[in-house]
């Protein structure tokens, strides 16, 4: 096999200097000054405000979690449809069993409570507010029916 690699090496030698040439004519032509806010940050021209340190919540990470598994999930079954004629049955069999294992994770992960969003406490909370139809009904921080209830007790109206 006589590859013929000159083109590719040409190709190569023009774009590394082209790199050079455009790093050298910065380096002349840029601006040479120095202003009181020339090393300031900012992001997209704005200055930034409050603190880069903040704390987000574990609903953000799980999601971006969920994302990345499923988005990947997705390059292999892009791939397999595209070759799913070479794959025949095989492929087929390959895929289900592949697309199987990931529902059964995804099952232990929801029974496991993997992918609640509220804490045990939060959800306990929760339970205590719930009516009748699973409706929350709260006002002013308490239930509802305690407010009927301690009304009635009091004679007065609800």
């Amino acid at each position: 096999m006589n590859i013929d690699l000159f083109p590719l090496i040409l190709y190569g030698g023009i774009v590394i200097l082209a790199i050079i040439g455009l790093l050298v004519a910065s380096a002349f032509l840029g601006q040479k000054r120095e202003d009181h806010a020339t090393h300031d940050v900012y992001e997209s021209g704005a200055m930034p405000t409050g603190s880069p340190n903040i704390k987000l919540s574990v609903p953000f990470y799980l999601t971006a979690i969920l994302f990345i598994i499923f988005d990947l999930e997705a390059v292999f079954l892009f791939a397999w449809s595209i070759s799913i004629r070479e794959a025949g049955w095989v492929g087929f069999i390959e895929v289900f069993i592949f697309i199987a294992i990931l529902i059964a994770g995804l099952i232990y992960l929801w029974r496991s409570g993997a992918l609640e969003w509220r804490t045990a406490r939060q959800m306990q909370d929760l339970s205590f507010l719930k009516g009748e139809g699973g409706v929350v009904n709260i006002r002013n921080g308490r239930r509802i029916e305690d407010e009927n209830e301690e009304a009635d007790s009091h004679g007065g109206y609800h």
